[in-house]
């Protein structure tokens, strides 16, 4: 029987630290050029060196874009490390540095310091199963 789910309650305070969206999807491949192009040429992907973005609009925010960045990264990468998954997920967030905090505070393993470029600040958490998470804050 599978366990109930408890929903939290949304905030509309635009302060509030939270997960607002996928930012990315990152993942092993054996050969991440040849299957950027594979995806480039069969299924019409805009592909650069850092494989494809696909731009959308906040269905709140119409006038607000999005971005979702799709990746291959060479099998065994140590980006993804310490995971052992062939896969790493990027969620898009708002205050980076108040999410921080309450994830210290609730005990989440932090990879990483925080880190700012020109497109956004980022970390990197554990979830309880081993998954690493990217964490961006665009700016």
């Amino acid at each position: 029987m599978a366990e109930p789910r408890t929903e939290p309650t949304p905030s509309s305070d635009e302060a509030t630290p939270k997960v607002t969206g996928v930012g990315g999807i990152f993942f092993f491949a054996d050969n991440p050029l040849e299957l950027t192009t594979w995806y480039a040429q069969n299924l019409g992907f805009a592909t650069t060196e850092w494989g494809a973005s696909f731009e959308s609009s906040n269905a709140s925010r119409p006038e607000e874009r999005t971005h979702l960045q799709w990746s291959p990264f060479k099998t065994g990468d140590d980006y993804f490390a310490p995971s052992t998954k062939g896969f790493m997920l990027n969620y898009r967030v708002r205050n980076l540095e108040g999410l921080i905090q309450q994830l210290r505070e609730n005990g989440v393993t932090i990879l990483d310091d925080l880190v700012r470029y020109d497109y956004g600040s980022f970390v990197h958490i554990l979830d309880p199963e081993g998954n690493k998470i990217e964490l961006w804050e665009p700016n």
